[in-house]
């Protein structure tokens, strides 16, 4: 009995959170008149290439920009913030020295804090060095992860052996060659976590563009997707763009998470035993 109710509360969410996505691949497939006058949860006449093709033609293909722009964004971002996470978290793990406790207190206040509530002392920062609306307004607040340092420390303690380091030592292997390759590797599985989490954040962040960004050949794709909506009063030919831009801007992220999802399990497991 317990095992069929679990089942059909799994099922009922499963198609709570999948319907959406049904709805947004039927409605892509669409005309802009079949939208509102078809089955929303069914296929009118398909037209799904034609409706991509005018997507990437749109405007000289801005919305191909975009997308570029979030790869960039998302995937250089998460990689250099799982990097600078991975060196402290094992620093704060490994080494001994005044304050470590402390300062690992600050990157727990670090995750407690939300990022909106950070947006606008980053934008009066990079305001006073003259660094809105350009590249680095929206990389360099994206490469930091509170959540990331404290994840690695955690998995470092646990996964990286005091022995293994003392051999390496005495071996004569430096710090930062001990550390990229032996404990790197051992700390792989929280690495890939930390990046996955890292870059579904960047991908999905909305605000922080919103408030730094206004050249357009500088947006994020979700936020060049907002900048199309607001629009549809004025050119109603947008809502058919959009529906399709939203679709194909998930992709990236359902094939990154499909692709890191057994080291995501694997390091959030091992990081929560250990």
């Amino acid at each position: 009995m317990s095992r069929t109710t679990a089942m059909i509360i799994m099922s009922v969410f499963t198609v709570y959170f999948l319907l959406p996505i049904w709805w947004l691949f039927v409605a892509s497939t669409k005309s802009t008149g079949d939208i509102l006058t078809s089955d929303p949860l069914w296929f009118a006449d398909p037209q799904l290439l034609s409706n991509l093709g005018d997507l990437f033609a749109y405007r000289d293909g801005v919305y191909l920009r975009w997308l570029g722009n979030s790869v960039l964004y998302a995937g250089l971002g998460g990689l250099v913030a799982t990097l600078l996470a991975g060196m402290c978290g094992y620093a704060l793990a490994k080494y001994h020295f005044r304050g470590r406790e402390f300062m690992f207190s600050v990157v727990l206040g670090g995750v407690l804090v939300p990022a909106t509530a950070l947006a606008l002392p980053l934008f009066l920062l990079f305001s006073q060095v003259e660094l809105t609306n350009t590249f680095w307004a929206v990389f360099l607040p994206s490469i930091v992860s509170p959540f990331g340092v404290y994840l690695t420390r955690i998995f470092a303690a646990g996964s990286v052996p005091d022995e293994l380091l003392e051999a390496a030592r005495l071996d004569g292997s430096g710090e930062l060659r001990t550390f990229f390759t032996v404990s790197l590797r051992l700390m792989s599985p929280a690495l890939v976590t930390v990046f996955l989490f890292q870059f579904v954040t960047i991908w999905n962040n909305f605000f922080l563009p919103l408030i730094m960004l206004r050249d357009e050949a500088l947006f994020p794709v979700t936020f060049g997707l907002y900048g199309w909506n607001t629009q549809l009063n004025q050119i109603p030919e947008l809502r058919m763009l959009v529906l399709v831009g939203a679709l194909v801007s998930i992709i990236p992220l359902v094939v990154t998470f499909l692709s890191l999802q057994r080291f995501w399990r694997s390091g959030l497991g091992a990081g929560a035993v250990k």
